[in-house]
């Protein structure tokens, strides 16, 4: 229904229109124009969205994933009300390029236009028309005519319904939208039943939705079904061992395209029957007769310059989207179309380069014997005449059957060869703007089909989307690191009388960064250390910790005993007034008389690894989270810390692990820290942070920080 304005009656007053008023003016925009399939989209309200009201020419099943679609979808209605104008797309090959999405769902030929049907001040929806492939690639100045002018006269009868408060409801799909041809003035249907019992092979009529209406005894033999199971159910339903999606893809390749199609089908055990299907407007005439056997059918082998029929699969392709969908880096997008999709479309070599600034970078690569081959491409200027740079500036693809067909077209390629002999330039183009292009060198001199071309880009699209994504992952990636490297230490300092290491793990989800923080801060003649650890792991817990780190510093420089500076770190903390909390551990550390003076705040307990190898758990005195009360005191405790002793200072993220009891894990830790506790400093972080590190996933971030006294 449209869009009802505030001076409409409520929507429980209209009365329905009388006529499918959207029937009527979709059909004879049809007969206007020669289009075979079309729909009529309505707004619904207010809402920012296109529903389907009335589909004519093919079954509603072949559009169900375009049934209701956003206003912002990349698709051609979507497009068409958007920018208020007629979208033509020409075929096959443009789809793919344009419209990815669409192209891997429905990989056949033909053509469509949208248009919006829409008065100056109001868009009540939008209409789409398809032609099977051989139209040609551009609309007619009288097609256009036709169709502009019939939107407009549906807008104006929308228009006015609205006005007299007359609804406009969905209506019964047409599927029966062509004429008998005058065959029903020639031919007795008796007769013509007769004449079609007397062939030799099997006749079948399928009505739009695949059912069967007719089926001759030869039909009935050779499927092996009698007549009557037949009728009224779709073939590849009734017929057992035709039910496999790659048959009900062939009657919608025929159906979309009107192109006359045949498969090959094995009726168990041995007999191979051939299935020719001739579509039109009205649904689709199936010739059954007996094939060859399939070592005849088969040739003996390929021959030079043969392509396959079909480059990929409609599984493959949905296959290699959702596995498009699941790279999170650059070089997972490289790996992902090395390993998958370079063998699906037989390609020898490939190369994915990147546009920034108008300029091409070299972002992977793979299967050139010579990387400085793909390299020089690195750093060239768009405006480069290079087959890759026009690819990106233009957003066409380029392909070339052979190195003489390259070079007759830049020559300069003559100087740089690469030892291939067939190559595809594919634009990678996301959301309306180049991101860089895909190139895909072959062995062999290769003849492009206009099917392997639109496959190829419409794979060229789905990686677009994939790269577009992974670059803005890198970037985020890059930028959480650094602000990360920025906030933790660079290096802790060298103080008299003690060693030091300290580790590092971000957690993996999320932007990998944390809240995890450590610093070792020289306050001669003393010196202190800190951990820590903000809730969460994201740019806020990592901008708050920064600011922790950097009061404990202070307070430190100014002489503040560890107690006051638990103190004072915590009332900055409620004073900044954020909703975070935090936890720390504060040591001021006295190595020449072997002493260390701890204040803790809800953090976990040290573990002391004495000379000996024994290890004990330092469960001090504390007070509460920092960031929970501006009253609240910590005490501190003086604990030995005597040359040859490890101390051992960590984050949560360590010993918190699903399904391990906490106290288990702080045991567990404590094992390990007294097995390997005599090894190099550096050694020995590395063992108690080894099993966290090897994790593909961490749901918490790491801090180590070991401190171990010497007798200077």
């Amino acid at each position: 229904m449209p869009e009802q304005t505030s001076g409409q009656a409520p929507a429980a007053s209209w009365a329905p229109v009388g006529r499918p008023l959207l029937s009527l003016a979709l059909t004879s925009m049809m007969d206007a124009v020669g289009a075979h399939s079309g729909a009529v989209y309505l707004r619904p309200g207010d809402e920012p969205v296109l529903a389907m009201a009335v589909m004519a020419g093919l079954p509603r099943s072949f559009a169900a994933p375009w049934e209701r679609v956003g206003l912002s979808a990349p698709i051609p209605v979507a497009e068409a009300v958007r920018e208020r104008r007629l979208v033509w797309v020409g075929g096959q090959e443009d789809m793919a390029r344009r419209y990815p999405r669409i192209a891997v769902v429905l990989p056949y030929p033909f053509a469509l236009a949208a248009l919006p049907v829409a008065t100056a001040s109001r868009v009540y929806g939008a209409v789409f028309l398809t032609w099977p492939g051989s139209h040609p690639p551009e609309l007619s100045d009288l097609e256009r005519r036709e169709l502009t002018s019939a939107c407009e006269r549906l807008a104006l009868r929308l228009e006015r319904a609205a006005a007299h408060h007359r609804a406009v409801l969905a209506e019964a799909d047409v599927l029966d939208t062509g004429p008998l041809g005058g065959a029903s003035q020639t031919l007795g249907s008796l007769e013509a039943a007769r004449m079609v019992a007397r062939l030799p092979y099997g006749m079948c009529s399928l009505d739009l939705s695949g059912r069967v209406g007719f089926a001759n005894a030869a039909a009935s033999q050779m499927l092996g079904v009698p007549v009557s199971g037949l009728l009224g159910s779709q073939l590849w339903a009734s017929v057992p061992w035709l039910n496999d999606p790659m048959y009900e893809e062939r009657y919608r390749a025929a159906l979309i395209s009107q192109d006359a199609t045949s498969f090959v089908a094995l009726r168990p055990p041995s007999d191979w029957l051939s299935f020719r299907l001739y579509p039109s407007t009205t649904g689709i005439s199936v010739r059954i007769s007996r094939a060859r056997a399939v070592s005849e059918i088969r040739p003996a082998g390929p021959r030079p310059g043969d392509a396959p029929t079909r480059l990929v699969s409609m599984s493959q392709a949905l296959s290699m989207a959702g596995a498009l969908t699941e790279t999170v880096s650059v070089q997972d997008v490289v790996a992902l179309v090395a390993d998958e999709i370079a063998p699906a479309v037989g390609c020898r070599a490939l190369a994915l380069l990147g546009a920034r600034a108008g300029r091409l970078h070299v972002l992977g690569h793979h299967g050139y014997p010579d990387a400085r081959t793909v390299e020089r491409f690195d750093g060239m200027p768009l405006t480069a005449a290079t087959p890759g740079a026009r690819a990106v500036a233009h957003g066409v693809p380029a392909f070339f059957d052979s190195r003489e067909h390259l070079e007759r077209l830049y020559p300069a390629r003559h100087a740089t060869p690469d030892g291939f002999a067939a190559w595809a330039y594919l634009p990678l183009i996301a959301s309306g703007r180049p991101v860089g292009a895909c190139v895909l060198a072959y062995a062999e001199p290769r003849r492009f089909s206009t099917h392997e071309r639109a496959v190829l880009a419409s794979l060229a699209g789905l990686i677009a989307q994939a790269l577009d994504r992974a670059l803005l992952y890198d970037v985020k990636h890059q930028l959480a690191h650094g602000l990360q490297a920025a906030l933790l230490p660079p290096s802790l300092p060298s103080l008299a009388g003690l060693e030091a290491t300290a580790r590092y793990l971000p957690a993996t989800r999320g932007m990998e960064i944390g809240g995890d923080f450590y610093d070792l801060v020289p306050s001669p003649p003393l010196a202190a250390a800190v951990i820590g650890d903000v809730q969460g792991h994201n740019v806020t817990a990592a901008g708050l910790m920064g600011q922790i780190r950097t009061a404990v510093r202070a307070y430190t420089t100014v002489g503040q005993e560890p107690g006051e500076v638990m103190r004072s770190t915590n009332r900055l903390l409620i004073d900044l007034g954020s909703e975070l909390l935090a936890s720390c551990l504060y040591l001021r550390l006295d190595p020449a008389r072997g002493r260390a003076v701890m204040a803790r705040a809800g953090h976990p307990p040290p573990l002391l690894r004495r000379p000996d190898g024994r290890v004990r758990v330092l469960d001090l005195a504390g007070g509460p989270l920092l960031g929970i009360d501006d009253s609240a005191t910590y005490p501190t405790t003086e604990v030995e810390l005597s040359p040859g002793c490890v101390l051992a200072l960590y984050t949560d993220g360590l010993i918190e692990t699903p399904g391990v009891d906490i106290e288990d894990a702080v045991a567990d830790l404590g094992r390990r820290l007294g097995a390997a506790g005599d090894r190099p400093l550096a050694e020995l972080a590395d063992e108690l942070v080894g099993h966290y590190a090897a994790a593909e996933e961490r749901i918490d971030d790491v801090a180590l920080l070991l401190l171990r006294p010497r007798a200077d």
